[in-house]
């Protein structure tokens, strides 16, 4: 599976409180393991850049340590963050969670995993994101967690 891995991933793999962190630290194992391959983009790196230190770097390390793909910003990504904007999907204020399910969807991966439940990872945008990548022509992605990703291998073997 093509995995796009948005900023909060990132965050809980060192925040042991989160409920999703044991979670997170197995998925990245798998992905280094070969059993999935790990992208992110620009964006995310941007909002990455903005962590405080010696939290920042560690972050920023994860990218080499499991061999994850920075994708680039294109504006075929931008017009589809916008419409998800327009069209009342994603606060315009909040753009950049937007704007990772529009790089998911042009670069037809199959996930967004993500623990931003206010404006990603929630039903309103799984659906309507659905709709409007079908509407243009690209295939629906997955919006879930890494526990999600984690219990469907667990039922495929």
């Amino acid at each position: 599976m093509k995995l796009y891995l948005e900023t909060t991933m990132f965050n809980y793999y060192f925040d042991a409180d989160h409920d999703g962190h044991t979670d997170t630290v197995c998925l990245f194992e798998r992905i280094r393991a070969g059993d999935h391959e790990a992208y992110t983009s620009i964006y995310a790196l941007e909002e990455l850049d903005d962590a405080p230190e010696p939290k920042r770097s560690s972050m920023l390390a994860l990218l080499d340590k499991y061999n994850i793909i920075v994708l680039p910003i294109t504006d075929e990504s931008d017009q589809l963050a916008d419409l998800y904007i327009s069209e009342r999907i994603i606060p315009p204020r909040f753009r950049l969670d937007g704007a990772h399910i529009a790089i998911t969807s042009i670069n037809r991966l199959d996930y967004v995993l993500s623990y931003n439940f206010k404006h990603i990872n929630r039903a309103k945008t799984k659906l309507l994101t659905g709709r409007i990548n079908s509407e243009k022509g690209y295939g629906t992605v997955v919006i879930c967690t890494a526990k999600e990703v984690l219990e469907d291998e667990l039922h495929e073997k």
